[in-house]
């Protein structure tokens, strides 16, 4: 093990004079040595990065000679000022690299790393191309900052952005340049009682839009405008010529954009390095602390699902010795590494989607009543004979409660947890296939199209890919909604007319399972999902501008003339 020492509390200018705490650990010797950064919000301490799973241990890197710079982001930990998300990531990373890079310990290369948060300016900071970095590291993140607090269909993802939000005023009201103690008490009780924290309307969230005023800035902005396209990382790909370790798990509330990133990069990024380099690993994991070990209540991963099992932090050196000290004889691992649900194995592939996907639809058939899991909702391989329909109510104040899936999990266990009280509800579709015969794997994107019609002039739909076992439990895998003003682009809000049948796409994610003999795969679909996604109040406003709601009739048609229908990406292999 190698002798280091700790420049702790060391500032770091910034172009407005502001100065940036950051902790240097550095290897024995006088260098130089490529450096290693992490911008973090959540505290720089030496001890926070030591033994984290998610990240990849610090000393690791320095015994193998890297110099490890972690910094508090500005308005946090030591950094002076009050944290105001994303505004200041993009000049205060470049200005951090540029002073790495000038110091006499800097061997002129730098990589960046780190998870969350700590992703995003990654990823801002490549659109750059500053010089000096030379491969970027981020896990459980987005490269679409609009992506990482809206879903990829225009919800806002109710739970992650208010229970982070909450976490960052608390920490604001804290600080000395505002000295709030009475309302970051008031926000920690609200931490403790749901409904106080998704109260509406958000105009009365009054400690928590003081302590962090950015909330009622976002949510001004629920449409992809402006405000957020200068922070879409992606819609730059061709200016980012570094290459990155995505790292997320299928449980991660990142895990779409995480893959996305990697697509994306792979096929349009600004370099041969940024494109032939970009490596995804793809764990059985949730975002939340705890949920890395790859155990769950209703389900465990046995002892290669954890992230220590995955080898996350020598995945890190071999890409970092590959790409930030260009050694070109190392070998960075296969392009894509995922862990295969059901016989809960690591497998590599050559890329993502894999090569050898076969999409197969299913088809959407019941007698007009899916609605519960004892309805009579079926998965068939071809459309009905006949045009039929389920209806049911949605009422935003008696919403469909979020249950495990893709969480931060401070409202409940995050992952596959069963859906059973979920599906005995009657504003819950249940579609259902046969006993399966054959194991059947499902690896890749998963989508839900649908032909919809409602009384309302906007609602949601959602659905769920669920894993039923033969002693009854339905596992969720995998999940998504699409806000039907949404249904054409982001950027265009289109109202429904009421009682129109519209056709609609809704990206239900990605995941890896192998639906075993015995299993039946199933489709839930219903209009809300929440606090995983902010209720639709079924009225055209939104979460910033109302707090009244209506109850909406929708309908989900199937057959002949509106085939709606369940596409699976299926991997047809010798097992």
């Amino acid at each position: 093990m190698t002798a280091l020492c700790i420049d702790a509390d060391v500032a770091v200018p910034m172009r407005d004079g502001v100065a940036l705490a950051t902790d240097l650990w550095r290897p024995a010797g006088t260098g130089p040595w490529p450096v290693l950064l992490a911008r973090t919000p959540y505290g720089r301490t030496s001890l926070a990065h030591l033994g984290n799973p998610k990240l990849p241990d610090v000393r690791a890197l320095v015994d193998s000679g890297y110099l490890v710079a972690v910094q508090d982001v500005r308005g946090t930990g030591g950094s002076p000022g009050v944290m105001e998300p994303h505004r200041f990531d993009q000049s205060d990373t470049a200005d951090t690299l540029a002073w790495i890079t000038d110091q006499a310990w800097c061997d002129g290369s730098v990589g960046m790393w780190g998870a969350s948060y700590m992703g995003f300016s990654q990823w801002q900071a490549a659109t750059q191309a500053p010089p000096g970095l030379r491969a970027i590291a981020p896990a459980m993140t987005s490269a679409d900052i609009y992506r990482a607090w809206y879903s990829a269909q225009g919800a806002v993802s109710q739970s992650t952005l208010f229970n982070w939000s909450a976490r960052m005023a608390v920490a604001n009201l804290s600080r000395p340049e505002r000295n709030d103690p009475q309302g970051a008490a008031a926000i920690r009780a609200a931490l403790q009682h749901v409904d106080a924290l998704y109260s509406l309307p958000i105009d009365q969230q009054g400690a928590l839009l003081r302590g962090i005023p950015w909330l009622g800035e976002m949510l001004a902005h629920p449409d992809y405008d402006a405000y957020w396209e200068r922070f879409a990382a992606l819609d730059r790909s061709a200016e980012i010529t570094v290459p990155a370790l995505n790292v997320t798990g299928w449980y991660d509330v990142f895990a779409g954009e995480v893959v996305r990133a990697y697509t994306v990069m792979r096929r349009d990024g600004g370099s041969a390095a940024a494109r032939d380099g970009q490596r995804l690993v793809i764990g059985p994991w949730g975002h939340g602390d705890g949920a890395d070990l790859g155990t769950f209540p209703d389900r465990s991963f046995g002892p290669a699902g954890s992230v220590k099992a995955a080898e996350v932090t020598q995945a890190h050196l071999r890409f970092f010795d590959r790409w930030v000290r260009r050694r070109t004889e190392v070998d960075p691992g296969a392009p894509v590494r995922i862990f295969v649900m059901g016989p809960d194995r690591w497998r590599d592939e050559d890329d993502w989607p894999l090569p050898d996907t076969v999409y197969y639809d299913h088809y959407l058939r019941s007698a007009g009543r899916a609605n519960t899991s004892e309805g009579d909702g079926r998965l068939d391989e071809c459309p009905a004979d006949d045009d039929r329909n389920d209806a049911f109510s949605y009422d935003p104040l008696d919403p469909v409660p979020t249950v495990g899936g893709a969480t931060l999990g401070v409202d409940g266990f995050a992952g596959p947890a069963d859906q059973s009280d979920v599906e005995r509800r009657d504003d819950v579709l249940c579609y259902t296939g046969e006993v399966l015969e054959q194991a059947v794997e499902v690896t890749g994107h998963v989508a839900l199209t649908v032909y919809v019609s409602s009384t309302a002039v906007d609602t949601d739909v959602t659905g769920k890919l669920v894993d039923v076992f033969p002693d009854g439990r339905a596992l969720i895998l995998c999940e998504g909604l699409c806000r039907m003003r949404y249904r054409s682009a982001l950027n265009r809000p289109e109202p429904l007319v009421p009682g129109q049948i519209v056709e609609a796409t809704i990206d239900l994610g990605v995941t890896s399972n192998v639906f075993r003999p015995g299993h039946r795969i199933r489709l839930e679909v219903s209009s809300s999902n929440f606090p995983r996604y902010d209720r639709n109040p079924n009225n055209g406003g939104t979460l910033a501008s109302t707090a009244s709601s209506q109850v909406a009739l929708n309908r989900i048609f199937h057959g002949p003339a509106r085939p709606s229908r369940l596409t699976l990406p299926v991997i047809e292999r010798p097992r």
